[in-house]
């Protein structure tokens, strides 16, 4: 293929001229199908991610310091650093780790949050609001947001089955250990169990047999 510079067009029939303007052609070596250069976006992501860990350590480290120095009983370098460390978690795993699927993404995003979220209540003096109203709110948006994508995708639909039962698994978790962290208020975690279970068994029923065969598939039955 040759490139016109006059006219802005692609010839593709071996022309040594524009058919339209009769100027001399240039070869055109910005082919449409040319593979992307991936490897250099990926080294930039990477090289990013680095310098950030770099200045997230430096200034965790100063800000440690500072607090030990000035301390009046609250350890609040735990709730910058924590945040540096959500911040390094969302570039290294959500932007640079390609292989993982998006869904894996959206619950190492969302639980990352949850972990922040509890580490400022507890540096704040551990009123709950993280556990009892935070955790589940998360819960819920997670499972709105899986609603939207397979209305998204309708076309693979089935394939959120299995992140559906992962929901069940983490809105049931924090009941089973409810005396381990701590929550005081459960009617929003069965809230969050009702509608995970909800959405599953939705997505089962209406879905029929391609439902039902990506169950088995998935779980080699």
């Amino acid at each position: 293929m040759s490139w016109c510079h006059q006219c802005g067009v692609t010839v593709t029939d071996g022309s040594d001229v524009c058919p339209l303007c009769q100027c001399v052609l240039e070869p055109d070596n910005e082919s449409e199908y040319k593979y992307p250069n991936i490897g250099a976006k990926n080294q930039v992501l990477k090289l990013i991610t680095r310098i950030y860990l770099f200045l997230s350590i430096v200034i965790e480290f100063g800000l440690i310091v500072y607090n030990y120095i000035n301390y009046e009983g609250v350890a609040w370098c735990a709730i910058p650093g924590c945040a540096l460390a959500y911040g390094y978690l969302t570039l290294a795993y959500t932007i640079n780790y390609s292989r993982a699927g998006y869904r894996a993404k959206i619950v190492v995003g969302v639980f990352g949050a949850i972990g922040v979220l509890l580490v400022i209540d507890h540096v704040l003096g551990n009123y709950g609001w993280a556990t009892d109203y935070v955790f589940p709110a998360l819960l819920l948006a997670t499972d709105a947001t899986c609603l939207i994508l397979m209305i998204v995708n309708r076309r693979n639909w089935q394939s959120y089955l299995t992140f559906q039962i992962w929901m069940i698994v983490f809105s049931a978790l924090p009941l089973l250990v409810s005396g381990l962290i701590g929550v005081s208020n459960p009617i929003v975690f069965y809230i969050a169990l009702f509608v995970s279970i909800a959405c599953f068994l939705g997505t089962w029923i209406i879905g029929g047999p391609k439902a039902t065969d990506e169950l088995k598939r998935r779980f080699h039955i």
